[in-house]
C-alpha cells in the first residue's frame, strides 16, 4: 500500500496541474471502489476551482470552492497526469479533467476512495479521528511519550495506528524502528522519553529520506509522470529476512505482528 512518502510525492507531482485550475470534466468508468463513487460527483465538481491540494495522512484533499474532493489511493492506486484523449486501460476508473490535462486514477484492486465533502473536509468520518502528522510540529518526543503511557501493545503497532499518528505503514515503521534501535515488539508503555526522542527523530529522517528518493517502487505505485522511486534500495531491514544486517552482520529476522510482517535485527534492536 502506498504510504505517506508515496502519497506526498503524488501530491507534489500533480499539484502544478491542478492548483488554481478549474475542473472541466469528470469521467467515472467504474464507481465501485472501497466506497461507491457518488452519482452526483460530476455535477458537483465541474466548474469547481482547486484552491489548495493538501495531504492528510494517506488522503489527498482537493480543496475547492465549496468543499473538498477526498482521494485515497487504496492498496494499489496511482494518479497520473495525462492527455485527456489517452485511451483508458483496464483499471483506469476515474478521470478528472482540467482542460488540456487530466488526472487518471488507476486502481487494480479498487480499494481507493473518491468522495466529496461539502464544507470542512476534516469533519468527514474518514478524517475526523486521524492522529497527528509525523512530519508536523505536534509529533514530538513529548507527544509520543505521553501517547505510549499505559499501552501494552508493541511499538510498531502503535506507530501504525492512524488514530495516534498517520501515514506510517509497514515499510517505514520497520525502517524507523531499526534506525532508532528499538525492537518492533517492545512494549509501547516501556519506552523511556529518550527512546521516544530517538524514535521521533528516526521516523522523520526515514520519511524525509523516502520522499527525497521518490518513495518506494511498490508493485502498483508510480509517480504522476509514470516514473518510480528507489528508496527500496536503501532498506535496512524491510523484506530482507535472512540477509545480513548492514550494521552488525547478524541475520535479519521476520515475525508476524498484527497480521503484518515485522523485519528486525535482534542484535541492533532491543526490547
Amino acid at each position: 500500500m502506498p504510504e505517506l512518502p508515496e502519497v506526498e510525492i503524488t501530491r507534489r507531482g500533480i499539484e502544478p496541474f491542478v492548483l488554481g485550475k478549474t475542473i472541466t470534466g469528470v469521467v467515472v468508468r467504474n464507481p465501485n471502489l472501497r466506497q461507491r463513487i457518488p452519482r452526483t460527483l460530476a455535477r458537483i465538481l465541474v466548474g469547481q476551482r482547486v484552491r489548495r491540494l493538501e495531504r492528510r495522512g494517506k488522503y489527498l484533499l482537493f480543496q475547492c470552492d465549496s468543499g473538498s474532493l477526498i482521494v485515497h489511493l487504496g492498496m494499489s492506486g496511482s494518479l497520473r497526469a495525462i492527455d485527456p484523449g489517452t485511451l483508458p486501460r483496464d483499471h483506469d476508473h476515474v478521470d478528472l479533467v482540467f482542460g488540456a490535462t487530466a488526472l487518471r486514477l488507476r486502481d487494480p484492486r479498487r480499494f481507493g476512495v473518491v468522495l466529496w465533502k461539502a464544507g470542512d473536509a476534516s469533519r468527514h468520518p474518514l478524517l475526523a479521528k486521524l492522529g497527528v502528522e509525523p512530519l508536523g510540529d505536534r509529533f514530538s518526543p513529548e507527544f509520543l511519550h505521553q501517547a505510549t503511557r499505559g499501552r501494552g501493545v508493541g511499538i510498531k503497532l502503535l506507530l501504525m495506528n492512524a488514530q495516534v499518528v498517520v501515514g506510517i505503514g509497514n515499510i517505514y515503521a520497520n525502517e524507523s524502528l531499526f534506525r532508532a534501535g528499538i525492537h518492533p515488539r517492545a512494549r509501547s508503555g516501556s519506552l523511556s522519553r529518550a527512546r521516544c526522542e530517538r524514535l521521533v527523530a528516526a521516523v522523520r529522517e526515514i520519511l524525509l529520506a523516502a520522499i527525497a528518493a521518490g518513495g518506494s517502487s511498490l508493485r502498483d505505485f508510480v509517480h504522476s509522470d509514470g516514473s518510480s522511486g528507489y528508496f527500496q534500495q536503501h532498506y535496512q531491514v524491510y523484506d530482507r529476512a535472512g540477509l545480513p544486517c548492514r550494521v552488525c552482520g547478524a541475520a535479519i529476522r521476520v515475525a508476524r505482528q498484527g497480521q503484518r510482517s515485522s523485519f528486525f535485527c535482534a542484535t541492533c534492536q532491543k526490547k
